[in-house]
């Protein structure tokens, strides 16, 4: 019989490597912003010359470190957190608040942003939406596709964190301690 402690952490670990892989891609955007950033400032205010062209790429560069970034935040303790009790709490504490947090909060939350963005995405790519200005991206919906990827993303995220809480309510050792 498989061991669910290690069978969880397993699960856990798959997901968190995903979320690793998706925020480290995502992350390399934000050296890219900054520097498309800088030539729209050259140019605007030396040249006189706009580029909105670049200034929706930014847009679309930030949107995406935010939204498909925010798996990886979730996965490395870097979410806005209530700490006055928590950081006090023991590692079974932690875990459970953890484990009815994903379940009760982050996962109906996760899913109410993947049903209500589905429509809103399919109906900006049966026109392939694009930018209301001439000079714009024309990809729109490239950039409202990132709405249920996000949620998704999360979601799985959610997942793994309650993968790991359960592991540690699991874990003979913590069952043990009660205070680990």
């Amino acid at each position: 019989m498989a061991n669910p402690i290690a069978i969880s952490a397993y699960i856990a670990d798959l997901l968190d490597s995903l979320s690793d892989m998706v925020g480290k891609l995502v992350s390399s955007l934000t050296m890219l912003m900054v520097i498309a950033t800088c030539i729209v400032v050259v140019l605007r205010y030396v040249f006189n010359i706009g580029a909105t062209a670049l200034q929706d790429s930014v847009m679309y560069m930030h949107a995406a470190v935010f939204l498909l970034g925010a798996a990886y935040t979730l996965n490395h303790g870097g979410q806005v957190r209530v700490d006055v009790f928590y950081r006090n709490f023991t590692l079974r504490q932690k875990a459970w608040v953890d484990a009815v947090g994903s379940i009760l909060f982050l996962l109906p939350l996760c899913s109410l942003i993947l049903l209500t963005s589905i429509g809103y995405v399919e109906q900006s790519w049966a026109v392939k939406e694009g930018a209301r200005d001439p000079n714009g991206l024309p990809y729109v919906y490239l950039l409202k596709s990132m709405l249920p990827m996000a949620a998704g993303l999360l979601a799985l995220q959610a997942l793994a964190e309650t993968c790991h809480a359960l592991a540690t309510l699991m874990s003979p050792e913590h069952k043990e301690q009660g205070n680990a």
